[in-house]
């Protein structure tokens, strides 16, 4: 946020030019740089052979994220992190490197640069522009799902001990992850709660590539796979079904069809759980207010609720809100049962 000494022409600036700060994020991400300093300062020339990148325009680009603390240039030309730019290290226990690259990616950036679209129509500027949904996307652009899954991961290192420290998973006896991705959240909580097994539910091209995420935890053999579609049906067998940023990639229609398939399959003392940002009533600074933007340019449909909006919306799949269990981070859980 901006300091308060600022000028108010200079502060709307700075917001105008936001997308400068974040494409130079962007650039350092996707070329390592923060994974080459991780040993110890290096001089611009030695970081330019590295990223195969010409010293002149990485010097430019450092030397600004240097002057917004993201590395710290030490004497001509060289750099070193800062505790800013460890987060940019791909082996950060908290990394967000994965984040960062997603939104820099030309899909994403392409989209939001068609903003207006979504605010004429209401539809999604991803769609229109690449004139498919972003997941159909996905399904045919490996390179751009593997960085989608990585940002996802990253976001779960963040939320995922928030939500082990705020939600007891003791209860239960098998969690199916609808919609896990590689199994980051899943593998944590069955890391912590050793007699819990666990079922991951994603599309195929997804649940293929989570052994190694699921092996890392150490809970391989208590995890099984499963490929399909949410929209179709979702596996029997668990007493918890977890929903981790899935439903906010919907609107009302799709987002209830998800939740009835999982009520379908929900044992009378079951729990559904969904994992999003609850959106905050008035004026109030939110993060799920800016998600719920990208949101619309990203998804058709795609938004961010209130509380509000969430027990309409169960209400209208079967279930009841029991309760919400919010977190040091936005993320909350919201609890539901059988109505």
């Amino acid at each position: 946020m901006h300091p308060p000494t600022l000028p108010l022409h200079t502060q709307l600036l700075q917001m105008a030019s936001g997308y400068w700060l974040s494409q130079c994020l962007y650039a350092a991400a996707k070329l390592a740089i923060a994974d080459h300093l991780r040993t110890g300062e290096k001089h611009c020339d030695d970081l330019a052979r590295l990223t195969e990148t010409d010293v002149t325009a990485l010097y430019r680009v450092l030397r600004a994220l240097a002057s917004v603390g993201v590395f710290q240039e030490t004497s001509a030309a060289t750099f070193t992190l800062t505790p800013l730019a460890e987060f940019l290290r791909s082996d950060h226990p908290r990394s967000m490197r994965g984040t960062v690259v997603m939104l820099g990616e030309p899909q994403h950036y392409e989209a939001w640069s068609d903003i207006l679209h979504s605010v004429r129509t209401g539809e999604s500027a991803f769609e229109h522009r690449y004139g498919q949904g972003i997941f159909e996307y996905f399904g045919s652009h490996p390179e751009a799902a593997a960085i989608f899954e990585e940002a996802m991961n990253s976001f779960s290192k963040n939320e995922e001990p928030e939500i082990l420290t705020h939600y007891d998973f003791s209860s239960f006896t098998t969690i199916v992850d609808v919609g896990g991705g590689y199994g980051e959240l899943l593998g944590s909580i069955l890391a912590k709660y050793p007699t819990l097994k666990g079922i991951l539910f994603d599309e195929d091209y997804v649940v293929d590539h989570a052994a190694p995420t699921l092996m890392r935890h150490g809970v391989g053999d208590r995890c099984q796979r499963i490929g399909g579609s949410f929209f179709e049906t979702i596996p029997a067998g668990g007493d918890a079904y977890l929903l981790k940023h899935i439903i906010h990639d919907w609107g009302d229609e799709q987002a209830i069809a998800i939740l009835k398939n999982c009520r379908a399959v929900l044992p009378d003392n079951g729990k559904i759980l969904v994992c999003e940002m609850v959106v905050p009533e008035g004026n109030e600074p939110s993060g799920a207010k800016m998600l719920d933007i990208n949101m619309l340019v990203m998804c058709p449909g795609g938004k961010e609720r209130t509380a509000a909006e969430f027990e309409t919306l169960l209400a209208a799949a079967g279930l009841q809100l029991t309760r919400i269990v919010r977190t040091a981070e936005e993320i909350c859980v919201i609890e539901a049962c059988k109505a």
